[in-house]
């Protein structure tokens, strides 16, 4: 069967509003059992992929140390550049509030040292080296993914296909981040490395949106705007436009696709806990998302079975090798 791969960006509280100076909390790892439990209902393995403020939550650490250990979940890298050790200061952009920076704009030797903090810190705390790994704003470049390989890392999952995130700034002058336009959707191994790359599941949205009782004009209309396409697609629920069918069609396609190994899901921590993200602001939205994902996760279970990525990796990659 193929593999389901939860990939979760473990991070602190509603980072989307966090500007220079402002205390980064991490409230929402006390949301994420519930969700693992989920998980665990339906035999999925998430991958936590944790930056420095949530490896330093006496929480999070205490629940998911043992897990990890015991294979019920991973615990990856996420490299936040902007508070992950060690401190360098960057030249700001004076069109920008000066916020969060990616990692590519630093020194090549702050950029090493980055790497390697956050790797030891991460294998200290969970008494396990991190081999998987995400970048912070899904910036990367050939000397990332270098000093990637350096620390002992074998999988990424930074690439979005087909999205170009080159319009979003940083946080120095000239600073952009990473298009990603063209890029595969299948795993590959990265140029002048050993790392394996697993794209997140993005494909584009051809579901017909016809409605009840259409009148000929307006299914003329529908038909055109499928075939189409309604933009990329991504499995990573939504509150503001309630997105399960478009998450059950997007199941179904990559199911139907035989090249397709993986199915990959995609949330932050904080979009677990109401008001902890700009996605899921009340009680009521969390309980609609916990209702749609065990929708999902039901239908899921019917065609793949749950995996880690370091799993992944060892069952599907390594025997070829």
């Amino acid at each position: 069967m193929k593999k389901f791969l939860i990939s979760i960006d473990t991070e602190g509280d509603n980072l989307w509003a966090w500007k220079t100076g402002d205390k980064i909390t991490t409230e929402n790892a006390r949301f994420l059992p519930r969700f693992q439990e989920l998980c665990e209902k339906y035999g999925f393995k998430p991958t936590y992929l944790t930056n420095h403020e949530m490896a330093n939550d006496p929480f999070f650490v205490r629940y998911f140390k043992q897990r990890n250990l015991s294979g019920k979940c991973e615990i990856g890298m996420h490299l936040h550049a902007w508070n992950s050790p060690p401190d360098y200061e960057l030249s700001i952009r004076k069109d920008v509030v000066p916020g969060a920076p990616y990692l590519i704009e630093y020194p090549k030797e702050i950029i090493f040292k980055k790497i390697e903090s956050m790797t030891g810190i991460l294998e200290n705390i969970f008494e396990k080296k991190p081999i998987t790994h995400r970048a912070g704003r899904w910036a990367t470049n050939s000397l990332y993914f270098n000093a990637l390989q350096q620390f002992g890392y074998k999988i990424d999952c930074s690439v979005t296909p087909g999205m170009d995130w080159s319009r979003a700034s940083g946080q120095s002058p000239n600073s952009k981040g990473s298009n990603y336009t063209g890029f595969p959707k299948y795993p590959y191994i990265i140029e002048g490395t050993d790392i394996l790359e697993v794209p997140v599941t993005i494909r584009e949205n051809h579901r017909l949106k016809i409605g009840k009782k259409p009148g000929l004009r307006k299914a003329i209309r529908k038909i055109q705007e499928a075939k189409k396409g309604h933009g990329p697609l991504w499995l990573r629920p939504r509150a503001n436009k309630d997105n399960l069918d478009d998450l059950l069609y997007l199941t179904d396609l990559v199911t139907r696709d035989k090249k397709a190994e993986y199915l990959m899901f995609m949330l932050h921590s904080s979009e677990f806990m109401p008001g902890g993200s700009p996605t899921f602001k009340t009680e009521e939205s969390i309980e609609k998302l916990y209702e749609n994902l065990t929708i999902l996760f039901k239908k899921i279970s019917l065609n793949y079975t749950g995996a880690t990525f370091s799993e992944y990796y060892k069952e599907q990659y390594e025997p070829k090798r």
